[in-house]
């Protein structure tokens, strides 16, 4: 793989950790600060080198923890499935935010042992309606610097990040394209839908 290939699949390895897209309650907002934002992807940075500098291979359930413990994920679901969320059932609606963790660990999970020697570093933060925007510089060994963009908020509760923004590539799109593809080949099921993501 040459470097640009390389440094595009990190990016979107990096992406995964959030696709989402919605905005969240203003009330959330009050409650974080710039500094819990910023320690926030301050703390992605550490775990992100620690899983590609451990002694055997990255594997999808490690990443799909990262993904637990800092995307919003019941966000992240119901924005890649789009308006067929509102027709999906509860129990549709579970199974499809598990099937997707799933899918993004073992898609870009792999990726992250090309980290190694990299590293993020945050530059500000700053308020931007109901959530903040946290400006990063991930530097990939070898490679230029990339500005990234995140998007925090703590409507789940916690401060969490719900999308991410890198040259351009949001992975909102990229995957939303991605299950409106697998749905329009199924005819619309989602249970389809499900079933192709647990066997990705």
């Amino acid at each position: 793989m040459n470097h640009f290939a390389t440094r595009r699949a990190l990016i979107l390895g990096l992406t995964s950790l959030s696709v989402a897209g919605l905005s969240v309650p203003r009330a959330a907002f009050a409650a974080m600060s710039e500094g819990d934002a910023a320690a926030l992807i301050e703390a992605v940075s550490t775990d992100l080198n620690a899983l590609a500098s451990g002694s055997a291979s990255a594997s999808p359930a490690q990443f799909e923890r990262i993904l637990d413990r800092y995307a919003d994920m019941p966000i992240i679901a119901q924005t890649v499935l789009g308006v067929d969320w509102r027709s999906a059932s509860e129990a549709q609606r579970r199974s499809f935010t598990q099937a997707l963790r799933g899918y993004l660990a073992r898609k870009y999970g792999a990726r992250f042992n090309d980290f190694e020697g990299g590293s993020i570093e945050v530059i500000g933060a700053r308020p931007i309606r109901s959530f903040f925007e946290v400006r990063s510089r991930a530097q990939l060994a070898g490679q230029p610097p990339v500005e990234v963009i995140w998007l925090v908020s703590d409507g789940s509760g916690r401060p969490r990040i719900f999308n991410i923004m890198i040259e351009g590539i949001d992975l909102r799109s990229t995957e939303g394209q991605e299950m409106r593809s697998i749905l329009d080949a199924n005819g619309g099921s989602i249970d389809a839908l499900i079933a192709t993501l647990n066997a990705t």
